[in-house]
C-alpha cells in the first residue's frame, strides 16, 4: 500500500493553502473571500483532472495524441449538511487527429473503471456518467 501525505494551512479568515506531496499548492476560500476554489469543489476538479490525465495517457499510447481536452463536470448535492456529492456528470470535449468514437469512450471507460483513483474513491457514494463530444480542431479554437 502507497502512503500520501498532504497539508492545509490556515491562512487568515476563511483562506487556506492545500499543499500536496510534491509541494504544489492551491488556494481554498468560502464563497465571501472569494479568492480561491471553494473546498468542496476541489473533489469535482480532482476528478476531472484525474480522469483528463487518464484520457491524455491512454489516446497517447494509442497514436491518437489530443489537441484539446476540456471537461465540464456538474454535480447534484444533498440540500442538507454535509451536502455529499450525489450525482456527478462529466462532459468531454476532445479534439486530435484521428480520433474515433470507439477509441475515445475506451479511454474514458478505462480511466473510470480501472485507472483513477479519485472514481475509485467515489464510486458508490456519488453516481458518475460521463458523455463526449469530439470537437474538430477549428471549432475548439472558437470556444
Amino acid at each position: 500500500m502507497s502512503v500520501t501525505s498532504t497539508q492545509v494551512q490556515w491562512i487568515g479568515g476563511q483562506k487556506y493553502l492545500g499543499i500536496d506531496s510534491t509541494r504544489h499548492s492551491i488556494v481554498m476560500s468560502s464563497v465571501a473571500e472569494g479568492i480561491g476554489v471553494k473546498p468542496a469543489e476541489t473533489l469535482l476538479l480532482s476528478l476531472a483532472a484525474c480522469t483528463a490525465h487518464d484520457v491524455v495517457e491512454i489516446l497517447a499510447k494509442k497514436r491518437t495524441p489530443l489537441t484539446s481536452l476540456e471537461i465540464v463536470t456538474t454535480a447534484e448535492q444533498d440540500p442538507n449538511p454535509p451536502w455529499p456529492f450525489r450525482k456527478i456528470h462529466l462532459k468531454y470535449c476532445i479534439s486530435g487527429a484521428g480520433l474515433t468514437p470507439k477509441a475515445v469512450e475506451q479511454a474514458i471507460h478505462l480511466s473510470e473503471e480501472k485507472y483513477c483513483a479519485v472514481a475509485a474513491t467515489l464510486r458508490g457514494v456519488a453516481e458518475i456518467t460521463t458523455e463526449f463530444e469530439i470537437v474538430e480542431p477549428d471549432q475548439g479554437a472558437q470556444k
